[in-house]
C-alpha cells in the first residue's frame, strides 16, 4: 500500500544567544519549526543556549523583482571576492537588504546550504527568482573552483539586461502614457465640456457649422453609451494582456508581428539579439557546454520567434553542425552577427566576439532610443494638438458666426 506524503513542516526564522565549550558568548540565528528544535541542533553543536527567540519580520515585504536579485547577485560575488565565507556571505547580505522577503529568502537558501546541499542545487528549489541560466552558471562554478568570478559575471550580465530592458520600457511607456492622457481628456471634453456649449447652441435658432454637429453627436454618443466604450476599451486590454500571458499561439503571433512593426520592430529586433548574444556569451564564458548553454538562452531573447530559432540551433549543434551554419538556417541574425560568430569558433574566442556583438547592440538600441524620443515628441505634439484643438475650433465656430453677423 502506498505511504501517504508527509506533510511538510513549517519552518520559521529564531535567534538565539548562547555560550560555546570555551565560555565564549555566541549568537546567530536558525531556520527551524520550533525553539525547542533549535536548542537541541544548538547543544549538538556543543553550545549552551540561553536565549532563543522567534525573528519577527519588519513589516511586510515587497515582491521580490529582477532588480532584487541582480542587486544580491552582486553584492554576493562582491563578498566571496573578499573572502567572506558563503554563510557568512548570506548572513551579511540577507540582514543588510531593506526589503524583508529577500531577506527571508535568502535565509531559507543558506539554511539549505547549510544542511548539506550544493548552492546551485539551494537556488534550483526557488525557479520562480533564480531561473535555469542562473542555477546553471552557478553549478559551473561549484564545478570549476570559480564560483566568485562566476557570480561577478553574472552580476554583470543581470545588469546589463536590466538596462536594455529598461530602455525598451522607456521607449514604450512615453506614447503610451501620451494616448492615456490624450483619451482622458477627450472623454473629459465629451462629457462635460462639450454639452455645456449644445445647450448654449439651442438658443441659436439658426443652422450650425457641419464641425460642430459632428462633434456635438460624438459627444451625444459618448454620453449615452460611455458604459460600452469603457468596457470594450478596458475589457480588450485585460484581454489581450490574459490571452497572451496563457496562449503560445497568441504569444507567437504577437512577437512575429512585434517585430514588423515599423520602427519598434527594430528597437525589439537588435534588443533581443544583444541579449540573445549576451547570454550566450556569459554561459559560454563560465564553462557551460554548447548545446546545454543553448538551452538557457532559448527564453533570455524575451521573444517567442528567438525562442524557436534557438532550439532549432540547439537541435543541429547536438546533431554536429557548427553554430554558425545553424545560426545561418533560420535567417534571423544579420550578416555582422554571423561573421562574428564564425570568427569566434575559428579562434576560439566565441564568448568574447559574442559579447562584443552584444555590445554593439547595446549602443544601436540607446540610439534607436534616442531617436525615437525625438521623433516622437514633435509628432505626439501635433497629434494631440490637432485632436483637442479641433474640437475646440469646432465648438467656438458657432459663436464665431454669430459674431460676424453682429
Amino acid at each position: 500500500m502506498a505511504v501517504a506524503a508527509k506533510k511538510a513542516v513549517k519552518e520559521f526564522n529564531y535567534v538565539w544567544e548562547g555560550m560555546d565549550k570555551k565560555g565564549k558568548r555566541m549568537k546567530g540565528d536558525m531556520r527551524a519549526s520550533g525553539e525547542a528544535v533549535v536548542s537541541a541542533n544548538l547543544r549538538r553543536q556543543g553550545i549552551s543556549v540561553s536565549k532563543v527567540k522567534k525573528q519577527s519580520t519588519l513589516g511586510r515585504g515587497r515582491k521580490i523583482t529582477e532588480k532584487d536579485i541582480a542587486l544580491f547577485t552582486r553584492q554576493f560575488a562582491t563578498m566571496l571576492k573578499s573572502g567572506v565565507p558563503l554563510l557568512q556571505s548570506f548572513d551579511i547580505v540577507a540582514k543588510g537588504h531593506s526589503n524583508p522577503t529577500v531577506s527571508q529568502l535568502l535565509l531559507d537558501v543558506k539554511n539549505d546550504v547549510s544542511s548539506g546541499s550544493s548552492l546551485a542545487q539551494a537556488f534550483s528549489k526557488r525557479p520562480v527568482y533564480f531561473d535555469t541560466l542562473f542555477c546553471n552558471l552557478v553549478n559551473a562554478g561549484e564545478q570549476a573552483g570559480i564560483l566568485d568570478g562566476v557570480l561577478d559575471r553574472l552580476a554583470d550580465y543581470k545588469e546589463k539586461i536590466l538596462a536594455i530592458k529598461a530602455k525598451i520600457k522607456s521607449a514604450l511607456f512615453y506614447p503610451a502614457a501620451i494616448l492615456v492622457v490624450a483619451f482622458v481628456i477627450t472623454a473629459v471634453i465629451m462629457i462635460f465640456v462639450i454639452p455645456v456649449f449644445a445647450d448654449l447652441f439651442k438658443s441659436f435658432g439658426a443652422d450650425l457649422p457641419a464641425p460642430t454637429l459632428v462633434v456635438m453627436a460624438m459627444s451625444t454618443f459618448f454620453i449615452t453609451y460611455w458604459w460600452a466604450i469603457f468596457g470594450i476599451l478596458f475589457g480588450g486590454v485585460w484581454f489581450f494582456f490574459y490571452s497572451w500571458k496563457r496562449s503560445k499561439k497568441m504569444q507567437n503571433t504577437i512577437d512575429r508581428l512585434s517585430l514588423k512593426a515599423p520602427v519598434f520592430g527594430e528597437l525589439l529586433e537588435k534588443s533581443a539579439i544583444a541579449r540573445w548574444s549576451r547570454t550566450l556569451s556569459t554561459m559560454f564564458a563560465a564553462g557551460v557546454p554548447l548545446v546545454e548553454a543553448l538551452d538557457s538562452v532559448a527564453g533570455s531573447a524575451g521573444n517567442q520567434v528567438y525562442f524557436h530559432a534557438t532550439k532549432r540551433i540547439q537541435g543541429e549543434v547536438s546533431t554536429g553542425t557548427n553554430l554558425t551554419s545553424a545560426m545561418q538556417n533560420t535567417s534571423l541574425f544579420p550578416n555582422m552577427v554571423i561573421q562574428m560568430v564564425q570568427i569566434g569558433e575559428e579562434s576560439g574566442q566565441l564568448d568574447s566576439m559574442l559579447s562584443k556583438v552584444a555590445d554593439y547592440y547595446d549602443r544601436e538600441v540607446d540610439d534607436i532610443v534616442s531617436r525615437m524620443s525625438a521623433l516622437l515628441e514633435p509628432i505626439i505634439m501635433v497629434v494631440l494638438g490637432t485632436l483637442i484643438g479641433g474640437l475646440v475650433v469646432a465648438m467656438y465656430l458657432p459663436i464665431f458666426k454669430m459674431g460676424q453677423a453682429i
